[in-house]
């Protein structure tokens, strides 16, 4: 394993340039969180992940929130049950009761928004990403926003600490703007598959949106300065590497995630301590 990492290292420095970096470091925080849990490391969107980033040393967190067939808000990515439980079907198709009978593929228990918000509470300096996961448009129609973006607003706000930062994201264009319409002051985040461009900063900044989560891959240096000259915040994504970290530096992020938080933060720290990072 650690052959493996050195040789990914050597790979990185060559790619990415040390002293560029350390440059950029002396003027910049990134802010680095846990995706999902930590979803290569631990199981995803389980108390098991969030409690095993935050005994790492990690305040920033993302995660995926649906709703049951009976309104409740349940902590999991997939609308299909099939790849992370020994369930199957949609979870908008169960109701809460069913979903408690299920366990995930590594044992645990699937857990809910109120589950969650209770193991974030009292703990200072939260940095937390609540996506909506409001896909396919067959199982949240139009009608149905309005009901999924009032719940999610009033757990998540009622519970929040005071120097906590709790954003509302989606790639669902609707779902951001049903939450837009109905609390002005819920802070957003535009996610997209594609990388910062002037395409998407435009797509973020025509929907009244200050924060952009691109995709890394493509994303150059001057496209993310130029977002930030346009008034956003950039978030890339995806981290399933330390060289992602490495690139995400590089490329002048003011916030990354990570699906390997206890190796990237270890690592780092051991090898690249002249990165000024915020767990």
């Amino acid at each position: 394993m650690k052959k493996s990492i050195d040789f990914r290292l050597g790979m990185a420095v060559g790619i990415l340039s040390l002293s560029a970096l350390s440059a950029l470091s002396q003027t910049q925080e990134i802010r680095v969180f846990s995706h999902r849990g930590g979803r290569m490391e631990h199981d995803e969107n389980t108390m098991e992940a969030f409690v095993a980033s935050h005994k790492a040393g990690y305040t920033g967190y993302e995660t995926d929130i649906r709703m049951t067939k009976d309104g409740e808000l349940i902590v999991t990515h997939d609308s299909k049950l099939d790849r992370t439980t020994n369930g199957s079907g949609a979870v908008e198709e169960k109701t809460l009761v069913e979903l408690r009978k299920l366990n995930t593929k590594k044992g645990n228990k699937m857990i809910t928004l109120d589950e969650l918000m209770d193991f974030l509470k009292g703990k200072p300096g939260l940095y937390v990403e609540f996506e909506m996961k409001t896909n396919p448009e067959s199982l949240y129609p139009e009608e149905s926003l309005p009901e999924y973006v009032d719940k999610l607003y009033k757990k998540v706000m009622s519970n929040k600490p005071s120097d906590a930062e709790f954003l509302f994201t989606s790639s669902d264009a609707r779902a951001l703007r049903c939450m837009q319409r109905r609390h002005p002051d819920a802070e957003l985040l535009l996610i997209t598959s594609e990388p910062v461009s002037k395409a998407t900063v435009a797509l973020c900044k025509g929907l009244g949106i200050k924060r952009l989560g691109s995709k890394m891959e493509g994303t150059s240096r001057e496209a993310v300065k130029y977002a930030h000259k346009q008034g956003l915040t950039v978030s890339l994504w995806p981290g399933h590497t330390v060289e992602d970290f490495m690139l995400g530096a590089y490329l002048g992020a003011d916030y990354l995630c990570t699906d390997i938080p206890i190796g990237q933060k270890a690592w780092a720290e051991k090898n690249a301590p002249w990165i000024k990072v915020r767990y």
